[in-house]
């Protein structure tokens, strides 16, 4: 039996390398802003600290449109 499977995110099953990746995190920015996003592993969203915005990710697919995102001002 082989060790070298990816490692499953436990939330969506999709490789758990793929939802905070640096490199991606590098390129991807927030489609209002413009500016870099921040990783939150545990609610698998990317946030936008600049736009008040969380972008989910689904299946390791973060999902970068102003609609399906989450407002951080909603927590308050």
């Amino acid at each position: 039996m082989s060790t070298d499977a990816p490692r499953q995110d436990e939330n969506s099953g999709a490789p758990a390398e793929a939802a905070g990746d640096p490199k991606l995190l590098e390129i991807l920015v927030c489609p209002v802003t413009k500016t870099r996003l921040r990783y939150d592993a545990a609610r698998q969203e990317l946030i936008s600290e600049t736009a008040r915005l969380a972008y989910p990710i689904r299946d390791g697919v973060p999902l970068m449109c102003v609609e399906a995102a989450r407002s951080l001002d909603e927590e308050k």
